[in-house]
């Protein structure tokens, strides 16, 4: 580049701070004519815009004026003017076509500006300062997404551990909505151990891998670490197991339990309890399967002291035996007393075998649990003796 005398940088620069307003006027016109998401933008956020534009042109004389290059610094005079909420809602592409149009202004007008003699040095200085805010643009954008990256972490944690507790006011569903998070129906929680890493780059890359999963699979997501456990909660929900199968590669090695199908973020609560609860019980099932549901560890939560899961085992086990009348207990009662055999069982209620086994089906009919399967089997005879106890039949 040729350095212009001193007078000649000085009438280029006084031209230009002339025409700052024109050049501004012309860059918002194109844009208009060209962006069509600039003209999708609320009033108040298109003048923010304008307000950056003549910043930036501002910034670009001042730094024209200074030969060394040292006064000037996009990152802050020009988009130290953006507020917080235009960096959300602009994307660093369309940033770029921002600075793309407001460098094709300048150079448009160059000549009409500062005139034939001198335009030629004005137009390589726009092109190296073009490079310069450009990557401050790309600075800005990153400095920004980390910061809000951090932020909407504490935010989800906030968040989740409200749902956790039962605390989901109009707030909260306002801060998940900022999240994400869409409203609809079908909601469970998940819980796992967290996958181990050499530190924060690890989690999040498993934190993304988490939410572009529940994304695939057309599910709202919200999670955090608690300690050792990672708790997820999943929204837009039909089947829990089958959307915790989904997420499962984000949990580290061990148990992963789901929470029962609620109907919103409300009642997220009710889920997270029960997974909760299976999670530290777990580990009195090996073989569990993976994931696994919290009403599937019934009789372990039962027997690490969860009085909600003692009055939901008899609830599923044992309640609906009722409508089959009380020779289908006294038939369930026999038959595990006589260590699972039909024959023993009808010996001792002096009836034909056919009829334990005719029983025994309508214990499976009405409850669910399969008498002849070893794990069912142990959870009837629980829900059987802690009727007994507290609700005797």
């Amino acid at each position: 580049m040729v350095t212009p005398s001193a007078t000649a940088r000085d009438r280029s620069v006084n031209s230009m701070r002339q025409a700052t307003g024109m050049l501004t006027t012309a860059a918002i016109a194109r844009m208009e004519q060209r962006l069509p998401w600039y003209r999708e933008l609320p009033a108040e956020q298109r003048s923010w815009v304008g307000l950056v534009l003549q910043a930036g042109i501002a910034s670009f004389i001042d730094w024209y004026a200074d030969p060394d290059g040292r006064a000037v610094s996009p990152m802050t005079d020009v988009f130290g003017t953006a507020p917080r909420e235009l960096m959300r809602a602009v994307r660093l592409q369309q940033t770029v076509q921002l600075i793309r149009i407001a460098i094709e202004v300048v150079e448009d007008h160059v000549v009409e500006v500062v005139g034939e003699k001198d335009a030629a040095h004005v137009h390589e200085g726009v092109l190296r300062y073009s490079r310069e805010i450009a990557f401050a643009a790309a600075e800005v954008h990153a400095r920004y997404a980390e910061a809000r990256g951090a932020w909407d972490a504490r935010l989800e944690a906030l968040v989740v551990d409200s749902v956790l507790r039962g605390e989901t006011d109009d707030d909260v569903h306002s801060r998940a909505g900022a999240l994400g998070w869409s409203g609809h129906s079908g909601v469970a929680v998940v819980v796992g151990p967290v996958r181990a890493g050499p530190g924060e780059d690890a989690a999040d890359h498993w934190q993304g891998g988490l939410r572009r999963a529940a994304r695939q699979a057309a599910m709202d997501v919200l999670s955090a670490v608690q300690g050792d456990r990672l708790v997820v909660v999943l929204g837009r929900v039909e089947d829990p197991e089958a959307a915790a199968a989904t997420i499962a590669g984000s949990f580290g090695p061990g148990p992963l339990v789901v929470g029962p199908l609620v109907t919103d973020l409300a009642s997220a609560a009710h889920s997270a309890a029960p997974a909760i609860s299976g999670m530290r019980s777990a580990c009195a099932w090996p073989d569990a399967p993976r994931p696994v549901s919290a009403d599937a560890l019934l009789p372990e939560r039962v027997l690490s002291g969860d009085v909600d899961a003692r009055t939901r085992l008899v609830q599923l086990a044992v309640d609906p035996l009722a409508a089959g009348g009380p020779v289908v207990i006294d038939t369930l009662a026999a038959y595990l007393d006589a260590g699972s055999s039909v024959e023993a069982t009808a010996r001792a209620l002096f009836v034909h075998p056919n009829t334990v086994r005719y029983r025994l089906r309508r214990v499976t009919e009405l409850s669910g649990f399969t008498t002849s399967d070893p794990r069912d089997a142990f959870a009837l005879r629980l829900a059987l003796t802690l009727s007994r106890l507290h609700r005797p039949v």
